[in-house]
């Protein structure tokens, strides 16, 4: 079967969509990359990224360590949305439904998979996850194991019940934040850090933000199939009102770490991203979302609303992120130490 590179760089961009006929004719890597929607994994790659170099500040980072670290939580995300696929259709949600085809296409709604494959694919996919989370429990021990049993209930237990009782939200938050960018700094450096701790937060309040924006989207959905996201609990303008807040909040966390000294000034190079805030964002957040689609939005892109801008701002903002403590990190090592 032919590689499709060029499937393999659309999946890493965005949710693409694809027929029966095209799915057949998919390599295994495009189809894995199809499957466990990685332009979201993309989000994870970022947080290990971060991670490493926070502790790069501090420490010589163990490369090998660093890259079983990322492939675990890589393996781990891609597990949880397989899971989530298989428990929303079996629990009804995913049936019938055209709002879950714009972010990725739903493999056994579609008939690519039956609910036996999908669940092996989950189950291949965890045991990696699991074999690389063993071996960093192994190497680093202490606050490891119980680390990683936490992110294991929330990759097993995300989808039923976590999301269904308004926890999806915070479960996202703590994932991105504390757990993976705490909790691999520890592993990484071997000492725990609640100065990183804060820094992983405006990166983890952006996944958090994306998260509701797709549930403010499909908020009368959930209602009906009494699926109870925090948005469907605090109601629309609330939840509009929290993701601008959340959003705002990535900016007040970078300036508070400048002014505390853990970052340099140099991190004011994520205010680039305010344009994309101002432009994007907040004009799609201010109004509720139109009944049908207006003539200047992309037809590719409805019934998709809120969650497409807040998740372009939040890659966009978690890169410019990334970069600014890349650049830390070399002003504190060439220059601060010297």
């Amino acid at each position: 079967m032919k590689v499709n590179f060029g499937m393999w760089r659309q999946a890493v961009t965005v949710m693409p969509r694809i027929e029966d006929e095209e799915w057949r004719g998919l390599d295994f890597v495009s189809r894995w990359l199809v499957s466990t929607r990685f332009a979201a994994i993309v989000l994870t790659v970022i947080a290990t990224i971060i991670t490493g170099l926070l502790a790069f500040r501090v420490s010589n980072v163990n490369l090998l360590v660093w890259a079983v670290f990322a492939l675990s939580l890589i393996f781990a995300h891609a597990t949880n949305n397989i899971l989530n696929d298989l428990v929303d259709y079996k629990r009804g949600i995913d049936r019938g439904n055209y709002f879950r085809d714009q972010y990725g296409p739903q493999p056994l709604e579609r008939g690519f998979k039956t609910a036996r494959q999908q669940l092996w694919y989950a189950a291949a996919n965890g045991i990696l996850a699991l074999a690389g989370g063993a071996a960093l429990v192994l190497f680093r021990g202490g606050l490891t194991l119980p680390l990683m049993a936490a992110g294991a209930v929330f990759v097993l237990f995300y989808t039923y019940p976590l999301k269904y009782f308004a926890l999806g939200e915070l479960s996202l938050l703590l994932v991105y934040g504390p757990l993976i960018i705490g909790g691999g700094y520890f592993l990484l450096t071997g000492s725990w850090d609640w100065n990183v701790v804060i820094a992983s937060l405006p990166f983890g309040l952006g996944v958090s933000a994306t998260l509701f924006g797709k549930h403010i989207d499909k908020i009368e959905m959930d209602r009906e199939a009494h699926v109870h996201t925090l948005p469907v609990v605090i109601g629309e303008v609330p939840a509009r009102t929290v993701t601008v807040v959340m959003i705002v909040l990535q900016y007040l966390i970078t300036g508070y770490l400048v002014v505390t000294g853990y970052f340099t000034i140099v991190m004011a190079i994520v205010l680039v991203t305010l344009p994309d805030l101002f432009k994007s964002v907040l004009p799609m957040y201010r109004r509720p979302k139109p009944k049908e689609r207006p003539d200047w939005y992309p037809p590719d892109r409805w019934p998709l609303w809120y969650v497409g801008s807040v998740f372009r701002f939040t890659r966009r903002f978690g890169s410019w992120y990334l970069f600014a403590i890349l650049l830390d990190t070399l002003i504190r090592l060439l220059y601060l130490k010297a």
